[in-house]
């Protein structure tokens, strides 16, 4: 019964997560004067059988004079663009995060936040008829999908993202460039790559992404970053200045300290590694994207379509 229940509670989230991602996507969209979308094409898929009483349009003829049999040419829509979303999900990115309830923040955190934000670009593309993959990563690839524009592939991808919502796994690191390296690797086409990630490396250790980042470039991908973070507490530390106990996500370390003894560091290194990310993305003409979770999708889909339009 468990599992079942499990289940259901994932079929229920995926609902909302479709349900959340229309609402999203129609109330933005709304109000504008002209799509900035062309049209789109069909292309040959492959061969079927003819079922009797069924259209006789799209008959090959041409085989049937070969093989003396009745068979169909299947088309698929051919897209305008291919995007690959890759999101984050490492243990920190179930932050905001409390022990004692782990049900407290389950639909506030920014694995959340960045699911229902994939789900909604997701659902914009399926609307134009691009195709849209899926990669979850934390220290390396859980999930990695092609590209489709179908409805039932639009369902599959919000079961994996709510499946990881409702069952969040805690110890798990991250490892940002060498999942990036394998999603360069992975993708063939010229594509729009669209990263939802909170990472956050010390200054000197940030050559790997950089790395990953520019090896993406490097095979002619369009990328956007989405930085997702609490930016109060994760970027500006705002906490009252009592005691606190401290917890890494990923290693279950604890400290104990208050935050005035590490704020003016703390912020000093988080800005650093900022900084020194916003500028190789502004070198390698990747679009930096801040994605505080305290605000909503309407900045991420306003960069979208902005890359989107340049694109086609």
């Amino acid at each position: 019964m468990p599992n079942l229940l499990e289940d259901q509670n994932v079929r229920a989230l995926g609902s909302n997560l479709e349900l959340l991602a229309r609402q999203v996507v129609e109330g933005f969209i709304v109000g504008m004067h002209r799509s900035p979308f062309h049209g789109f094409s069909v292309e040959f898929a492959e061969h079927r059988l003819y079922n009797t009483g069924e259209s006789t349009r799209n008959i090959d003829w041409k085989v049937y004079a070969r093989t003396n049999k009745l068979f169909v040419k299947r088309f698929e829509e051919e897209t305008n663009l291919r995007c690959q979303i890759v999101v984050d999900a490492s243990s920190t990115m179930y932050y905001p995060w409390d022990e004692k309830n782990p049900r407290k923040f389950r639909y506030q955190n920014k694995f959340c936040f960045a699911a229902q934000a994939a789900a909604a670009l997701m659902y914009a593309l399926k609307r134009q008829r691009d195709a849209f993959g899926l990669t979850l990563f934390d220290d390396d690839i859980r999930v990695s999908t092609n590209c489709k524009s179908t409805t039932q592939h639009y369902q599959h991808l919000l079961a994996y993202l709510a499946d990881r919502i409702e069952k969040p796994e805690l110890n798990h690191s991250t490892d940002l460039a060498h999942c990036l390296h394998q999603v360069a690797d992975a993708i063939h086409r010229r594509s729009l790559v669209v990263i939802f990630t909170d990472v956050m490396e010390r200054p000197e250790d940030a050559g790997r992404l950089f790395s990953a980042l520019q090896h993406l470039k490097h095979n002619k991908h369009e990328v956007i970053l989405f930085h997702v973070t609490d930016k109060s507490k994760e970027l500006d530390f705002e906490f009252e200045n009592r005691p606190y106990i401290f917890v890494d996500m990923e290693t279950g370390e604890q400290v104990r300290l208050q935050p005035n003894q590490v704020k003016a560091f703390y912020t000093k290194q988080v800005a650093a590694f900022t900084d020194q990310l916003k500028l190789r993305c502004l070198q390698y003409k990747i679009d930096f994207v801040e994605a505080d979770i305290n605000k909503g999708f309407i900045p991420i889909l306003q960069t979208w379509m902005a890359k989107r339009a340049k694109m086609q």
